[in-house]
């Protein structure tokens, strides 16, 4: 992922932002009196060659790398929707070959995201959506991410996609123009709009566009995207603090969240992952499942076992 990279994080200030005072009141909405929270944690593709022999057994074969993916993880930010709509036997094929607890996230189409009205009044957007619900129950959230190049001068066509779409799909959007986040009352009126559409804000943290990392709930769910450095030992660090932040939304009523852990090349991303996960089952209450994947003898990841509080 290139968006926000540093060829050099060692002076970066990682900090999580405060914790909104606006997510303890959307989420007193959707709170049910059961402080259970289903975490997804995945990865960017399955697609890779050099997991096997370690997330993937020695006698891997691609045609059966999806299946040995679920087997690990249990969501997936699923990129390949980003670039081509896919029909309909192939998205059955996904979903016959994910375990039952398994949750898509796909990306909605390049060829929406990124057109001049969002695909507005034309017939892809659609036919994606006719598509995507082939997943039945394994669907998670699609999510719709903007060029940078679209500020907050397109609210109200950004508004009118959402209301069309979100009644459809679990959805949630991710904005990069940085004017989105200059002003309190601009980004105000951003998260405004996706909470009345029950729309997710995505929450990405990434060295080089701090700004982005809101922390803001909009929706009944969370959408983060964790970018790290190749097991830099700041890492850690941070999905120890996004631990913590997942066990407080917890608290204040969050019942589902989505985790997706980016390394460069996602040569190394299990490896984060699985270190994550072993710091969320120490929260109860959690309905999760990731990777057990050692994390190697010269990796820069703590020895010891970090506790949340």
């Amino acid at each position: 992922m290139e968006f926000g990279k540093l060829t050099c994080v060692d002076d970066v200030d990682f900090r999580l932002p405060p914790e909104p005072e606006a997510n303890a009141h959307l989420l007193a909405r959707y709170a049910t009196g059961r402080n259970c929270m289903r975490l997804y944690i995945g990865c960017t593709g399955w697609g890779m060659k050099e997991w096997v022999g370690s997330v993937y057994p020695a006698d891997a074969r691609p045609k059966n790398f999806l299946r040995h993916y679920a087997a690990q993880f249990n969501t997936i930010e699923h990129n390949t929707t980003h670039y081509r709509i896919p029909d309909a036997d192939t998205v059955r094929k996904w979903y016959e070959e994910a375990s039952p607890d398994f949750r898509f996230c796909p990306k909605i189409p390049q060829s929406v995201s990124h057109s001049r009205h969002l695909g507005l009044g034309e017939g892809q957007m659609m036919q994606f959506v006719e598509v995507i619900q082939e997943l039945r129950e394994k669907l998670g959230v699609c999510f719709l991410q903007l060029p940078p190049y679209f500020g907050p001068d397109r609210m109200p066509l950004l508004e009118q996609f959402v209301a069309q779409y979100a009644p459809a799909l679990p959805l949630a959007v991710e904005l990069r123009h940085p004017d989105w986040f200059g002003q309190a009352l601009q980004k105000e009126r951003l998260f405004e709009l996706l909470a009345r559409h029950h729309t997710g804000a995505v929450i990405t943290d990434v060295a080089g566009r701090r700004d982005v990392l809101h922390g803001r709930i909009t929706a009944p769910f969370a959408l983060v995207r964790f970018v790290g450095n190749d097991l830099h030992p700041s890492d850690f660090d941070r999905l120890r603090h996004w631990a913590q932040r997942l066990a407080l939304w917890q608290s204040l009523g969050l019942q589902e969240a989505y985790f997706f852990v980016h390394e460069p090349g996602n040569l190394r991303a299990p490896q984060a992952a699985a270190w994550f996960h072993e710091q969320i089952k120490m929260m109860p209450d959690v309905q999760t499942r990731g990777p057990v994947i050692p994390i190697g003898r010269h990796s820069s990841a703590p020895q010891a076992q970090l506790r949340l509080f």
